[in-house]
């Protein structure tokens, strides 16, 4: 930390143990103080947060890859069962960031993402210890999807806190790297999942080799069944990266006491993580056991019913469990559900997160039995799905393409959307989202009836890059929108509950599309979203783009 960024941290706002890394005075709308000082502070902030970010996406997002080699090396159980783990870590991440979106201003900024940081090397060691053993029963590989929500939730938090650090002219950029480049990890997971299976990069201490029973693939194509996978480097590769940037965090980060005045010594601020984040999986672990059928849970609810009661309850152990300063900090972060653009900006990035985390969780899998099978009729006439398609296109060489252009693509979106406002851009891309809904599900609906689906494969990954890109340069619009709608004090809380709502997605997605697709009827799942989309069109005008709007084009 040099002289200025010293001067900035001033004894008035330094905790025992902490340094210069507690920071008094924060008034980056003052051009001046910007440029003087603000600046750098503020940019050496975000260039930690994005790595640590796109750690938390690759952790939270694998079982999307995990689920697909797990098919491929002959786990004992079913594809609606594997589709069960996506949607598990899923539901867990969006629930985590529930109380993600009050950590800043509860625990401060530098104590926060240092610490949700730390705690991915746990699922993380625990996912590529489960791997190890097939043999084992279907909750335990349910409990590790579960515990990586955690990486899930660390979205909220992190998106929180860098909103608080420049100014609102530059909202829509910074949260667009931030959130973007983060958003990489899901791509970098994909890729780096199915290269590191391919080698025992730990030795002995990796544990031994699995045998291929179906093909399987990496970017650079085709991998023969027999071939020796270690598919528990998924989960032991993280380590290697979540170490380091632990210790960056914590090193180079910086708590805002005008965000967050009262987080108190560090290991407090870590006790109001760690209890708010463990209040979280209660539940997630409930919602889970209703809706999940026999022998993990009851099967007693819809997946309609369990995320509401989900959310209802996060809120409410929350409220009800929070005591002394934190119970006071909750009260006013509830604050915003008061305001009507909560709600209505809550909808609109479930159309564009939602969709990118949802689709980013769900493809793969998709993928797998769509076009990795000739659907071909019995002798009555009832088609089937279990014939292998000696000509089907390699998943994990395709899979990584449509999520890299999303997340590539939402800087983007927030710099256009800082020149256009946030509103006309969303617009446009729900048009758009709308569109290349409707056609890849007509083209689903060929595919799942065709002995040869591979032919329908250029046009489906086509449309689904179009649905990813679409996604993309609206995270970064309606962040933007939300970055000039709410005052500093609200912006962070509001980006974060938003972030979790539309965080179900990754629930959702994989239930419907697995259901559908178990149905016969991939393209209904699609074909639903659609209509979503069109409906929150008709939102975004009435809010934000008519004559008379709330606020015009924000």
């Amino acid at each position: 930390m040099n002289k200025q960024e010293k001067a900035v941290a001033t004894g008035a706002g330094r905790t025992a143990g902490s340094g210069c890394a507690d920071i008094a005075t924060w008034d980056v709308e003052d051009t001046a103080f910007w440029e003087s000082q603000g600046k750098r502070i503020a940019y050496r902030n975000l260039w930690i947060s994005v790595p640590a970010l796109l750690c938390g996406f690759a952790v939270w997002g694998m079982w999307g890859i995990i689920t697909v080699q797990m098919l491929n090396l002959g786990f004992p159980f079913t594809q609606a069962e594997l589709f069960t783990l996506t949607a598990v870590a899923g539901i867990s991440g969006a629930t985590m960031r529930i109380p993600a979106s009050f950590l800043i201003r509860l625990a401060g900024g530098r104590n926060t993402i240092f610490l949700t940081t730390a705690m991915l090397l746990a699922p993380a060691l625990g996912t590529g210890i489960v791997l190890q053993h097939k043999d084992w029963p279907l909750w335990a590989f349910q409990l590790m999807a579960l515990w990586c929500g955690v990486g899930g939730g660390n979205f909220a938090s992190s998106m929180s806190n860098i909103s608080t650090f420049f100014p609102k002219r530059l909202q829509g950029t910074a949260l667009g790297l931030n959130a973007g480049l983060g958003n990489f990890g899901v791509t970098t997971m994909q890729v780096v999942i199915p290269l590191v299976m391919t080698v025992g990069i730990f030795g002995s201490f990796g544990g031994e080799p699995m045998t291929l029973v179906k093909d399987s693939g990496w970017i650079f194509g085709r991998i023969a069944a027999g071939t020796s996978t270690w598919i528990q480097n998924a989960g032991f590769a993280w380590l290697l990266s979540l170490v380091p940037l632990s210790v960056l965090c914590w090193f180079g980060m910086n708590n805002l006491k005008t965000v967050s005045p009262d987080t108190g010594h560090p290991v407090v601020a870590f006790a109001k993580i760690t209890y708010l984040y463990t209040l979280a999986f209660v539940p997630s672990i409930l919602g889970l056991y209703l809706y999940l059928p026999k022998p993990t849970g009851l099967g007693l609810i819809s997946m309609w019913v369990a995320i509401p009661l989900d959310i209802v309850s996060a809120l409410l152990v929350m409220k009800l469990a929070a005591f002394g300063p934190m119970k006071e900090g909750v009260s006013k972060q509830f604050k915003i559900f008061r305001n009507k653009h909560t709600w209505s900006m809550t909808a609109l990035y479930i159309v564009t997160f939602g969709s990118f985390i949802g689709f980013s969780m769900a493809l793969p899998l998709s993928m797998k039995v769509i076009f990795g099978v000739s659907h071909v009729p019995d002798a009555n006439g009832v088609m089937q799905h279990t014939l292998n398609n000696p000509n089907a296109p390699s998943v994990l060489a395709y899979a990584w393409i449509g999520p890299f252009v999303g997340a590539a693509v939402r800087p983007i979106g927030g710099w256009i959307s800082d020149k256009l406002g946030g509103s006309i851009v969303t617009q446009v891309i729900s048009a758009v989202m709308v569109i290349a809904s409707v056609a890849v599900g007509y083209v689903m609906m060929q595919a799942y009836g065709s002995a040869t689906p591979e032919q329908y494969f250029p046009a489906f990954l086509g449309l689904f890059i179009l649905l990813f890109f679409a996604s993309g340069i609206g995270n970064g619009s309606t962040f933007r929108t939300i970055g000039v709608i709410f005052d500093r004090t609200q912006a962070g809380p509001v980006l974060g509950w938003t972030s979790a709502i539309a965080a179900y997605g990754a629930f959702v997605a994989p239930i419907v599309i697995g259901n559908q697709i178990k149905a016969g009827t991939p393209q209904v799942a699609m074909y639903g979203f659609a209509v979503f989309y069109a409906l929150c069109l008709v939102l975004n005008w009435w809010f934000y783009l008519r004559a008379n709007a709330y606020v015009k084009n924000p």
